[in-house]
């Protein structure tokens, strides 16, 4: 068996597929993207695939990572690793339907039956929080994530503070003190003001605070870490096992958030997520994707034991004209009851793509995130 071909396909609402076909028919599907750069990862696939990948034995999975990754001399960053990570799932995905049996069951078999999941409420610029956190856990979520501010100078007014705060506390009354709430600070807030709103928001007990700085400025996590007892947790924008060597080894995080589109794929989150596990981190994976990133979401949380809980983006702000489920010819694979999602039973990553209305779907994706601004007229982190 080799791989012999392949379709690259973007679709709506931010996503671009990957559809890898073998001698034998077996078609395997990832999920390779950079939100806002899909036609930049688009470029690195058809040049892996292109000049290394075609028709090679798809079983050696190992193998072709080591091969993608270590075969250029220039290596990592957002747009190979995403790259990799989206053919790694196709490989994946097609070993799983070689053997018939999902991706966990080849990684050593399943360390939990279910998986948690949150749900995203609130927008970029978070409003209305309350009602939307309350009408989720009236349809079954038990815990939330919402972001914790707009845009905010390095050093912003008290009342920029009060704000966040208050929309903290309004989401804790509105859902009591069983319901987890994650918050995210996006990368938007300096460290200065980190420390500000880590302080602010500790009473209303967050399930965490999440990228309260920059990746680029990780050297800053220790000592916010020793102003807060909230958990920390950090992870989407670093894109391999030696990305997150540093914050392990400083202790100061107690989540790490890898994203399976970004970071490597499966074969490499399942090695950060063993990395974790020795370090007493737990890993909740980035995922504000599609369907195919989530079920690779799932695999690994399938066999990991330190998997705390799995983002997902059905109804998230960013899902206008299409949503996770619509690509699926079952739907009913990642139905969410009591806060879990089963994991999927099928083989390799356990869905079913629809590829006729991927088809119909496919075109060019013009999704980019917005610049932002302070009054000023100086560009503000998004």
């Amino acid at each position: 068996m080799i791989i012999t071909d392949y379709d690259l396909y973007e679709v709506p609402p931010r996503w671009l597929f990957l559809r890898l076909e073998t001698s034998d028919g077996i078609v395997g599907w990832g999920e390779p993207v950079v939100e806002g750069r899909a036609r930049t990862v688009r470029t690195a696939v058809e040049e892996l695939l292109d000049t290394y990948l075609l028709g090679k034995d798809p079983m050696r999975i190992e193998d072709h990572w080591q091969t993608m990754y270590r075969g250029g001399f220039y290596r990592g960053g957002p747009i190979l690793m995403s790259a990799i990570a989206g053919i790694d799932q196709a490989l994946w995905d097609i070993k799983g339907k070689h053997h018939d049996m999902p991706v966990y069951e080849l990684l050593g078999g399943k360390a939990r039956d279910r998986m948690r999941v949150y749900q995203w409420v609130g927008g970029d610029r978070p409003e209305g929080v309350a009602d939307a956190a309350r009408e989720k856990v009236e349809e079954g979520f038990t815990a939330l994530k919402m972001n914790a501010t707009a845009e905010l100078r390095r050093v912003d007014s008290p009342s920029a503070v009060q704000a966040a705060e208050d929309r903290l506390a309004a989401v804790r009354d509105a859902v009591g003190e069983k319901i987890d709430i994650g918050v995210d600070f996006h990368g938007r807030v300096s460290k200065s003001m980190a420390k500000k709103l880590a302080a602010a928001l500790e009473p209303y007990d967050p399930m965490f605070i999440e990228e309260p700085v920059l990746p680029e400025h990780n050297d800053a996590l220790p000592e916010l870490a020793s102003h807060t007892t909230t958990p920390i947790a950090t992870g989407e924008r670093m894109f391999s096992r030696w990305d997150f060597k540093e914050v392990f080894e400083d202790g100061c995080v107690d989540i790490i958030q890898p994203d399976l589109s970004h970071a490597g794929g499966i074969t490499e989150v399942k090695k950060i997520a063993s990395m974790a596990e020795a370090y007493d981190v737990a890993m909740a994976p980035h995922c504000p994707l599609g369907p195919i990133a989530l079920a690779a979401c799932l695999q690994v949380d399938a066999c990991a034991p330190n998997a705390l809980i799995q983002e997902q983006s059905l109804d998230i702000h960013y899902n206008e004209t299409s949503d996770v489920l619509d690509y699926l010819k079952d739907p009913t694979v990642f139905q969410y009851h009591d806060g879990y999602v089963d994991l999927p039973e099928g083989p390799g990553l356990g869905i079913d793509i629809d590829h006729s209305y991927v088809r119909m779907q496919a075109g060019e994706v013009n999704w980019h995130n917005p610049v932002w601004r302070h009054d000023d007229g100086s560009v503000a982190e998004w």
